[in-house]
């Protein structure tokens, strides 16, 4: 393999979605757009290191994991940082909201005011609404008090966002429902910080952005299994069908399979021998939603 590139990512930006690359280069991803890529045969995994600064030791990285950094530059990476809880004094307002991704699926979450929609993007929410603004600890206060007086959880597993995707309720409205009901109860709550100002539910809906409403029918494509890991001289071709959070969802035979793209990152990678006019390929191991071992290597899934 002449030239090889290592994925930094998928970044969500106003027209869509964009696979970013070490060095700066990026990839846009419009629908159709064939995503046909070739891991580097005796290729290794390594870390991306942390906050800017390559891994010194250039460690070894598991293939199924989704952070594709060492113990010690993951450590490093949460040392400064509003998701892992570790900072208490940024000056920066923020929103706390509720996200909703499938039936039975919502949680409490806080975002930079500055960042707009983009962390709700970056998580794959189908669906979200802001509770209010305010500073970073009474946004964390807020956070609390919906994970203590309603059980609202903070995380939602990526396995249990992808395995209902497929079949949501083709009606906003619906989708809406179960976030507005949880919006009123957050609502009439005691004990919310004074200096967090609330603000009034209003749905944002993301399937249209996300590609899953683009069928001529009505139905959102169907997605039937997932790539459980990156493997040297493994293949991916397929079209791109529909995009949430990190995941590329990939025509194969007549479905499709979902591409986390965080297991793409440290690897070695290259265009496939097929090229972008191939037709649909996977080599990878995969495996079916709701089950939770990786079958192996094959050519194909149905």
């Amino acid at each position: 393999m002449d030239r090889v590139w290592r994925c930094a990512g998928l970044r969500w930006a106003a027209d869509g979605p964009v696979l970013a690359w070490q060095g700066g280069r990026t990839s846009a991803l419009p629908w159709g757009k064939r995503v046909a890529f070739e891991v580097a045969e005796g290729g290794a995994r390594t870390c991306v290191g942390a906050r800017g600064h390559a891994c010194p030791v250039r460690a070894a990285v598991p293939g199924r994991s989704t952070g594709a950094r060492c113990e010690e530059c993951a450590r490093l990476d949460r040392a400064h940082s509003v998701a892992a809880d570790t900072v208490a004094d940024d000056p920066r307002p923020y929103h706390v909201y509720l996200a909703w991704f499938g039936p039975g699926l919502t949680k409490v979450g806080i975002t930079a005011v500055e960042r707009g929609p983009v962390r709700l993007l970056e998580q794959g929410a189908i669906c979200f609404s802001w509770l209010g603004a305010g500073p970073l600890m009474a946004a964390r206060r807020t956070e609390e008090l919906l994970r203590a007086a309603l059980g609202v959880p903070d995380r939602i597993p990526y396995a249990a966002k992808r395995a209902v995707r497929s079949a949501l309720d083709p009606d906003p409205a619906a989708r809406a429902a179960e976030l507005s009901a949880l919006h009123e109860r957050a609502g009439a709550l005691a004990d919310w910080p004074e200096s967090l100002e609330r603000e009034p539910f209003r749905p944002v809906d993301h399937v249209g952005v996300y590609g899953l409403d683009r069928r001529g029918d009505g139905r959102i494509p169907e997605a039937v299994a997932e790539v459980g890991e990156l493997v040297a001289g493994g293949v991916v071709s397929g079209a791109l069908v529909a995009a949430a959070g990190p995941d590329l969802h990939l025509a194969h035979g007549s479905g499709a399979v979902v591409l986390d793209t965080r297991l793409m990152t440290g690897w070695p990678l290259g265009p496939a021998a097929d090229g972008a006019g191939g037709g649909d390929r996977l080599t990878l191991p995969v495996r079916d939603f709701g089950q939770g071992r990786a079958r192996g290597v094959q050519g194909g899934l149905f």
